[in-house]
C-alpha cells in the first residue's frame, strides 16, 4: 500500500491510499463510511479475491488524515469524487470506464449523487446499505438542525449510532471503537444537505443508467430500507441488482458475513467490465420525455392545477408591484431581458411592499441556481481564452442564443481584443445589445438574427468561432433531432480544436410552478423539458464534441460543461494560429 493526497476542485489537499497498482488492471474505488477513514478499507482492499485490481481509497473532508476540514456542502463531496477520478486518469492513466465504484452508507449517496450529477462513464457501482433516508429518532430532528446550522455554521451533530448496531463482530466492534481516526460526530449543514440531496436521488433515480448492485441490510437501525427499494425500482440501468442480506446490520463491509458480500461484489463487477455500452443515439429519455408532455397536456392532479391557478392570477393582478415580476410579464421570464434583471440582483418595486415581493422573487432557488450559472459560464468561457492564448490563437466567441448578451459583455471588457458574435432569435433582445454597443462604442461584437437550429444559419454568420457558447435553450425544445441539429450546424463552422461550452439543466424543484405560473417569451406556458447530463452529453457526443470539464451549483440544478471537437486537423489548425 502507498499513501498520497491529490488536489481537489478548491486546491484542498484530500488523503488516499492505493493498493496493488497496475497499469493492465481494472480498478476499483471504494469509499468508507461516514465517521470512518480509507484505513478501514484495508481487509477488502487486500482480498484475495480482488488482487487483480487496483483499489483505491480516499479520506472524506474532516476525516482520517485529510486536512481540509469538513464541508456543510454536500455536493463539494460529490465534486471531490469527481476530481478523484481525473486525477487517476491523469497520473495513472486510469480511463473511466475502467473504474468500478464501492461504496457504503453516506458515501452511497456520494457515489448515487456523482452518477446522477456527472454522468460519468463508469463500469457500474456497488452500494452498500445506502444512507438515502436516516432514521432520525427524536422527532423534527433535522428541522431543529436546519434551524441551528443557520444560526451557527459550525454546529456538530453527535452521532447515535453505536458499534454495535454496525456489526454483529466482536473484533470489528473492538476495533471501531478503539479507532483514534473515527469522528463520532457531523456537521448539522452538511447533515441536512445531505438528507435533501438523498430524497433527490431517489426521486431522480431514472435518470442513472449505470450498473448498479445494491445490498440492503435487513437489520439496519440507522437507515430506512423503503427508499433505497424506491431508489432501485426507478433505476434505469438495463443492468442492476437488489440483495437483501437479512440478518446484516448498516455496517455492511464489517459484517460477519462479509465474505459474501466480497463474492456478489466481485461477481457483479466482473459482469459490468463485460457489459458493451447500448447507451447511443438521439432517443430521448423516457422519464423525462413523459415528464414534459405531462406537463405540456397539464395532466396534473386537480388540486395542483387550482393551486397553480391561484399563483398565476395573483401574479398578474399583484406582479406589477414588482420591477423582476412586471419585467417577466411583459417579455417572458424566460427572455434576455428579464435574465439580465435577475443577474443584477437588485430588488425593485412600488410601495414599498413590491420591492419585498421583488426580494423573495429574486431569490427563489431557480435565480439563485441562474445567478451561479453566470459565475460558471464565465469562468469556464475564461478558462479557454486563456488555453487559447497559450496557443497564439485569436479568440473568436459564438453564442448561438445569447439573448442580450449579458454576461459576454463582460467578457468583451476584461479582453477587448476577442471578437464576438452573438445571435439571437428574439429581435428585443438584439435591439437591448446592440444599443449597448453602441452607447459604450464597443468594437469587434456584433449581433446577428437567426434561427439556431437551422443548419443553414451558420455559413450565413461569415465566422469561424474557436469558442461555441450554448446556454439556455435546449431545455425550451423537447425534440433531441432538433437540438442536434444547432450542435451540428456550429460545430460545422469552428475552427479545428474548438470549445463547445453548454449548460444543462438536469434536475428543478420548481418545473411545475415554472410552467403553470410563468409566461415564456413565446407568450405560452414556460414548460421545460429538462435532460439528464447523460443524454445531453450522449447529444454533444454525437456531434463530435467530448466532455472536458463540468461545473454545477450546489443544488444540483444547473450544470455548465465544456467540451472539445473529437476532431482536429493540425494543417488546418495551424492556419488559424498567428505567428511572428
Amino acid at each position: 500500500m502507498t499513501t498520497n493526497t491529490f488536489t481537489s476542485f478548491d486546491n484542498a489537499d484530500i488523503f488516499y491510499r492505493e493498493w496493488n497498482f497496475s497499469p493492465s488492471q481494472k480498478t476499483i474505488i471504494i469509499l468508507h463510511r461516514g465517521h470512518e477513514h480509507s484505513g478501514r478499507m484495508e481487509e477488502f482492499a487486500t482480498d484475495e479475491r480482488f488482487a487483480n485490481y487496483n483499489v483505491f481509497s480516499y479520506d472524506l473532508r474532516g476525516h482520517g488524515n485529510t486536512p481540509q476540514p469538513v464541508s456543510p456542502i454536500f455536493m463539494d463531496y460529490v465534486r471531490d469524487l469527481n476530481e478523484f477520478t481525473k486525477f487517476l486518469k491523469k497520473e495513472y492513466s486510469i480511463d473511466p470506464e475502467d473504474i468500478f465504484i464501492v461504496a457504503n452508507s453516506i458515501t452511497s449517496v456520494i457515489a448515487a449523487a456523482w452518477v446522477h450529477d456527472f454522468a460519468p462513464q463508469i463500469a457500474g457501482m456497488a452500494l452498500l446499505a445506502p444512507a438515502f433516508e436516516i432514521k432520525l429518532y427524536v422527532p423534527f430532528a433535522k428541522e431543529f438542525v436546519a434551524l441551528g446550522s443557520k444560526l451557527s455554521k459550525k454546529l456538530e451533530v453527535k452521532s447515535y449510532v453505536k458499534s454495535k448496531v454496525l456489526t454483529h463482530d466482536k473484533e470489528q466492534q473492538k476495533a471501531y471503537d478503539s479507532d483514534p481516526l473515527i469522528t463520532k460526530s457531523i456537521n448539522g449543514g452538511m447533515l441536512v444537505d445531505f438528507l435533501d440531496s438523498g430524497k433527490r436521488i431517489v426521486e431522480d433515480a431514472a435518470a442513472i443508467t449505470t450498473p448498479t448492485l445494491v445490498f440492503s441490510s435487513g437489520k439496519d437501525y440507522v437507515v430506512k430500507n423503503s427508499s433505497q427499494k424506491k431508489f432501485f425500482i426507478r433505476l434505469e440501468s438495463e443492468h442492476k441488482e437488489f440483495i437483501e442480506l437479512k440478518d446484516f446490520y448498516h455496517g455492511v463491509l464489517f459484517e460477519q458475513d462479509r465474505p459474501m458480500v466480497y463474492d456478489h461484489i466481485l461477481r457483479f463487477m466482473q459482469e459490468c467490465f463485460n457489459l458493451q455500452s447500448t447507451d447511443t443515439g438521439l432517443k430521448p429519455d423516457k422519464f423525462t420525455n413523459d415528464e414534459y408532455h405531462t406537463l405540456s397536456l397539464r395532466m396534473i392532479p386537480l388540486a395542483e392545477r387550482i393551486n397553480f391557478a391561484f399563483q398565476k392570477w395573483s401574479l398578474g393582478k399583484l406582479g406589477f408591484l414588482s420591477d423582476g415580476m412586471s419585467t417577466g410579464l411583459k417579455y417572458g421570464f424566460d427572455s434576455g431581458i428579464s435574465l439580465d434583471y435577475v443577474y443584477k440582483n437588485n430588488p425593485k418595486g412600488k410601495l414599498g411592499i413590491g420591492k419585498l415581493m421583488d426580494y423573495f422573487y429574486l431569490n427563489a432557488i431557480g435565480w439563485r441556481g441562474i445567478r451561479i450559472r453566470k459565475v460558471h459560464l464565465l469562468s469556464q468561457i475564461e478558462r479557454q481564452i486563456a488555453r487559447l492564448k497559450e496557443e497564439g490563437r485569436p479568440v473568436k466567441i459564438l453564442d448561438i442564443a445569447g439573448g442580450t448578451g449579458n454576461y459576454l459583455f463582460d467578457i468583451k471588457e476584461k479582453y477587448p481584443e476577442i471578437e464576438i458574435v452573438v445571435n439571437d432569435f428574439k429581435k428585443s433582445n438584439i435591439e437591448a445589445g446592440e444599443k449597448v454597443i453602441a452607447d459604450k462604442g464597443i468594437q469587434g461584437m456584433r449581433f446577428t438574427n437567426y434561427d439556431c437550429f437551422n443548419p443553414d444559419t451558420y455559413e450565413k454568420l461569415d465566422f469561424s468561432p474557436n469558442i461555441i457558447i450554448i446556454s439556455g435553450i435546449f431545455e425550451l425544445f423537447d425534440d433531441n433531432e432538433l437540438i442536434s441539429k444547432a450542435i451540428s450546424g456550429a460545430v460545422s463552422i469552428a475552427e479545428p480544436n474548438s470549445s463547445l461550452i453548454y449548460t444543462g439543466q438536469p434536475w428543478h424543484p420548481q418545473l411545475k410552478m415554472i410552467a403553470y405560473v410563468l409566461n415564456s417569451h413565446q407568450e405560452k406556458d414556460w414548460v421545460m423539458r429538462r435532460r439528464s447530463q447523460k443524454e445531453l452529453d450522449r447529444i454533444f457526443a454525437i456531434n463530435k464534441v467530448s466532455k472536458q470539464s463540468m461545473l454545477i451549483d450546489d443544488y444540483g440544478i444547473f450544470t455548465v460543461s465544456c467540451g472539445r471537437l473529437k476532431e482536429t486537423n493540425i494543417d488546418t489548425l495551424n492556419s488559424f494560429i498567428t505567428t511572428d
